[in-house]
């Protein structure tokens, strides 16, 4: 995935992962900025349980309140 870009976010580095998924470093292009991306495995992605797990891990993150946060949630 590294230099792929994914809507307006080009991929950087990979900076880790475990069974959730990946994280890698982007640079979002709109707002010139990096931010972390986190994607999960596709046979996580399809799971209600998996699904439901990293939605509420989402929701945990999204009451952090700083300016290299970035929330972007898609399905």
């Amino acid at each position: 995935m590294i230099g792929e870009t994914i809507s307006h976010y080009r991929i950087v580095e990979k900076l880790g992962g475990g069974g959730m998924g990946v994280v890698y470093k982007a640079e979002d292009t709109k707002l010139d900025r990096h931010v972390a991306l986190k994607f999960l495995p596709e046979e996580l992605a399809e799971d209600p349980t998996s699904l439901q797990r990293f939605r509420r891990e989402a929701r945990s993150a999204s009451a952090l309140n700083h300016p290299k946060y970035l929330h972007d949630l898609r399905s």
